[in-house]
Formats: structure tokens, C-alpha cells, sequence
């Protein structure tokens, strides 16, 4: 291997790192906005902070601890982990509460619908940036891909029965539901494959811009 093509192989490994934990850390921030903005929560954000008025714990505590927990259920389905799996039971959770330690509530039907949109868009970039990186699906999305891969059941039916689960245990628990929520899921799909588009890296013998984003099974989202 020449000298010039090992130094463009660990540029390449420098930009999925960068690109895996400035995704993890934006996807952090991103729920924690859907927090202050007070309108409701993506689906396991729902759960999570049911948890946390339940435990007293953070949510983002709590999201760590979820995660480590929705980990260990690959054990029997046979899921291998990734550097992008475990860094996502840790980093999420840290800069959820990091951001939360410096946003304040919003105040206002104004602030808090831009809060929540800028969460929402957010959140949509910090799935392109994770995913294109390719270290691996998170604990939550590598479930679901597991599943679908056990049952045979479609993604689409294993992710919504997931949700459907993880949305009303939160509710029960405590979380928030309200309109952020319904925007999430409506608008969540849209923006993770544009950002998917747009932070692309292409394949090192491939073109411009190769295929790349999705995890096993099609899914889009980290979680």
C-alpha cells in the first residue's frame, strides 16, 4: 500500500469519525430542544422522560441507561454492535443533558414552535451525519433491524410496533405527547433521507456520490 493511499484511508476514517460524533452530539442536543420546547417528543424521547419523572434521574441519564438496556436484547437475536452502537448508549444521553444544562424553557406559542421545528431539523441532520459515517446502527434501530430479521415481519410493522409500545409505556409513565410529536413522525422520514443525500461519502472505488446511509434492513433513524 503506498504512503498516498494510506493517508487518504485515514482522512476517510478522520471524517466518519468526526461525522459519527458530531451526529451522536447533534441528536443530543436535537431531543433536548424537543424538551424545552415543550410541545411533545419523538417517540423513545416520550419514554425516556417518563423514566426520568419516575426515577428522578436526567433524561439524558435515563436515555443512557435505555440504551445499555435495549443493548443487551441483541444478545439473543444476534445482533453485532458497532463503534457507532456503543457511542450511542454514551453520547446522546451526555449532550441531551449538556444542552438541556444551557437552553431554557420556552416561553411563548411563537418560541416554542421555532423551538421545536429547529429540533425536529436537527434531529433529521444528526441521522444523515451518524448513519453516513457507517459505524454501525444504534441500540434502538439495530432492535428493530433484529426483529425484522427473526420474525420476517416488515421493518415498517416491527419499527411501528416498537414505537406504538415504547409511545404509550412513556405516555403512561409521564412523557410528553402534543403536535411536536405528530410533526416528528410526519416529518422525520423526509429530512433523515435528505440529510442522507446531502452528507453522502462516496465508496472509495465508487463515484462522487455512492450509495450509502442505510443500515441492514433499510432503516433510516440511529436510535
Amino acid at each position: 500500500m503506498s504512503t498516498q493511499t494510506a493517508r487518504g484511508g485515514e482522512a476517510r476514517l478522520a471524517r466518519r469519525l468526526t461525522r459519527l460524533y458530531a451526529g451522536l452530539a447533534l441528536y443530543g442536543a436535537s431531543s433536548a430542544l424537543l424538551v424545552r420546547a415543550g410541545l411533545g417528543l419523538e417517540p423513545w424521547g416520550v419514554l425516556h422522560q417518563g423514566l426520568a419523572e419516575r426515577t428522578g434521574l436526567s433524561i439524558g441519564a435515563v436515555s443512557v441507561v435505555v440504551g445499555a438496556v435495549v443493548l443487551l436484547l441483541w444478545i439473543p437475536i444476534r445482533q453485532r454492535p458497532g463503534l457507532g452502537t456503543v457511542s450511542n448508549v454514551f453520547a446522546v444521553g451526555i449532550a441531551m443533558d449538556g444542552t438541556l444544562a444551557l437552553v431554557p424553557d420556552a416561553h411563548g406559542a411563537a418560541a416554542r414552535v421555532a423551538l421545536a421545528v429547529a429540533g425536529i431539523v436537527l434531529n433529521g441532520a444528526a441521522t444523515g451525519l451518524y448513519i453516513s459515517a457507517r459505524f454501525g446502527p444504534g441500540p434502538r434501530d439495530g432492535l428493530m433491524t433484529g426483529l425484522h430479521r427473526l420474525t420476517g415481519r416488515s421493518v415498517r410493522l416491527v419499527r411501528t410496533a416498537i414505537e406504538a409500545a415504547v409511545v404509550v409505556t412513556g405516555f403512561l409513565l409521564g412523557g410528553s405527547l402534543g403536535a411536536g410529536t405528530l410533526l416528528y413522525a410526519l416529518s422525520i422520514g423526509p429530512l433523515a433521507q435528505f440529510f442522507l443525500r446531502v452528507f453522502a461519502l462516496p465508496e472509495p472505488d465508487a463515484g462522487p456520490r455512492g450509495a450509502v446511509g442505510r443500515t441492514p434492513g433499510g432503516a433510516i433513524l440511529p436510535r
